[in-house]
């Protein structure tokens, strides 16, 4: 898409204030912004939209522009709705830097201009990854244009008779074809998705067949259209958790050239729709982005909730009160450290955090996810709700894992982990500082537990378990050994069994008579056991302190 053609769309309200010999640059996506410096945001291509409320003085054009022009956008698109006429600083900075400058009519929504280019792009890509596909003429002619890619499945169901799906690696169904009847049950999809993730985290080239319940089935990876020739040389663990795939109820194994073909051609058409989806994504990445600055940088509560007014209608359209958020934290870490785990984690929560009764197209429109090195952070809104309706809704931190756990643990395989923390819901601005907080400590302690995907609440944090995951790790061998290793050796030398008989101990509170019952013993016994223990040890069991420095090494080791 050109410059130029934006230019010729009257419905845009487009007036051009200088670079008419830069019009035949290509626009490879839009960004909203009034940060000071976006770059960060910026791969280049972009036509970027601002409202200039990062100019205080005329002295700030020059860096916007030029951080602008570094990073290899299209165009700049500012506002007329704040200041008026585009100031003349910022007309001579874009000049200089040969950076196309744009007014936009204050009658006119950025969101217009937004879904213009978003659809032309995507129009655009379509188009080409049609031309790989044109010797299959009746799959193009109803293809992605005709309803994304349960239209595509459709044409694989009656003109070859597969049944095929799409699927989320995390095994969420994302499209299936009508003729293929009821859907798949959770279970396989998370079983095909775990297959899947195994597959290509070993190295093995697709499609790959497995047997699931009884049933074969043959899976193809769908990459995103936009890595092209690049992702060759991208290490697997950058994408291995954020592609979709495409199972059919079939053994490719014996296939004709022909049709494996037309299945690869099948995948790249389906991304197409996975590129429009993330596009659509776009608008509420960066509202969670521009939230979590404000909320890190310690901005007023009520600059904050000046910016919660704005994403809401985004997240929840209709809505009429405003709802409550709640924070959460992922973060993906893989062994050896040199992969940022941000950019999958960002997708990974956009995916777990689906809510199944959205209404509309895009089941995931509620959460807008934002991302800094290897942490992922989403800003989920939850309907406000009176007496009369009950109880909040409120995420809980296993039920988000449930159904995802299988096939992350084999995307993440034996060198990278998932952890995340979940926050209470807030009501206002003034409590999603602390909620973020409460979601990065529930995360730590997600993160001391055993296991590569780990969740962990707000509830948990009111608890002497907090306390552990903090505690280093010689602090805690050197701890626990000092109380239980004369035990241990105990055990091993006597059979005894005073680690079993301590842990019943402190669990009956030290009452003599439900530890022996629970035991099974003579309560002479336990008090035998009991002194050895003390003796091995020179500690106390009727004392508070010797009781509670017992229940936490039990808690350590």
């Amino acid at each position: 898409m050109r410059l130029r053609a934006l230019l010729e769309t009257d419905v845009l309200g487009l007036r051009l204030l200088g670079g008419d010999d830069e019009l035949d640059r290509t626009v490879r996506g839009v960004m909203t912004t009034d940060l000071r410096d976006p770059s960060r945001y910026l791969s280049g291509g972009e036509l970027v939209l601002t409202g200039l409320a990062w100019r205080t003085s005329p002295e700030d054009s020059e860096p916007f522009v030029r951080i602008l022009a570094q990073t290899g956008v299209a165009a700049l698109a500012a506002g007329e709705a704040e200041l008026g006429d585009i100031p003349d600083d910022l007309v001579a900075a874009c000049a200089r830097h040969r950076l196309p400058l744009f007014a936009v009519n204050e009658r006119v929504a950025f969101a217009t201009i937004t879904e213009h280019v978003v659809r032309q792009v995507s129009g655009e890509r379509a188009g080409d990854l049609a031309a790989v596909v044109d010797r299959h003429r009746r799959l193009m002619t109803s293809g992605p244009a005709g309803g994304g890619p349960d239209v595509v499945l459709d044409l694989l169901g009656t003109d070859l008779d597969l049944r095929a799906w799409v699927l989320s690696p995390a095994g969420r169904p994302i499209a299936g074809s009508r003729s293929v009847g009821e859907p798949l049950p959770t279970e396989v999809c998370a079983a095909l998705a775990a297959e899947h993730l195994a597959a290509i985290r070993t190295g093995r080239r697709g499609p790959h067949r497995v047997n699931v319940q009884g049933s074969t089935y043959s899976l193809f990876p769908i990459h995103s259209s936009g890595r092209g020739a690049a992702s060759a040389s991208r290490d697997v663990r950058e994408t291995v958790l954020s592609d979709w795939l495409l199972a059919v109820e079939a053994d490719a194994g014996d296939w004709p050239e022909e049709r494996l073909d037309l299945l690869q051609g099948v995948t790249q058409l389906i991304s197409v729709e996975r590129d429009r989806r993330d596009a659509a994504r776009t608008v509420r990445r960066r509202l969670a982005q521009e939230v979590l600055e404000l909320v890190q940088t310690g901005a007023a509560p009520a600059e904050i909730a000046a910016r919660l007014r704005v994403a809401a209608p985004v997240l929840l359209p209709g809505l009429g009160a405003a709802p409550h958020w709640q924070v959460v934290v992922a973060r993906v870490e893989w062994d050896g450290g040199d992969i940022e785990g941000g950019p999958v984690a960002q997708s990974l929560l956009e995916e777990i955090l689906v809510d199944p009764t959205a209404s509309g197209p895009e089941p995931s429109d509620r959460i807008a996810v934002a991302h800094t090195g290897d942490e992922a952070i989403a800003l989920v809104p939850l309907p406000a709700v009176t007496a009369e309706d009950g109880p909040e809704p409120s995420l809980l931190a296993d039920s988000l894992l449930a159904t995802v756990r299988e096939p992350l643990t084999a995307g993440l395989s034996d060198d990278g982990r998932l952890t995340l923390g979940v926050s209470a819901s807030v009501h206002s601005a003034d409590g999603l500082r602390g909620a973020l907080e409460e979601a990065r400590h529930a995360r730590r302690v997600a993160a001391a537990r055993p296991g590569r995907v780990c969740a962990a609440g707000h509830q948990e944090l009111a608890s002497h378990v907090l306390l552990l995951p903090f505690v280093p790790d010689d602090v805690r061998r050197a701890f626990t050994a000092r109380l239980l290793d004369p035990l241990r050796d105990y055990d091993r030398r006597h059979r005894a069994e005073l680690i079993p008989t301590l842990e019943a101990f402190l669990d009956c509170d030290g009452s003599w008579t439900r530890c022996a019952s629970r035991l099974h013993l003579h309560v002479n016994t336990l008090r035998y056991r009991v002194g050895r223990i003390e003796q091995l040890t020179g500690r106390d069991l009727s004392r508070l302190e010797d009781k509670l420095d017992f229940f936490l090494a039990l808690r350590m080791s």
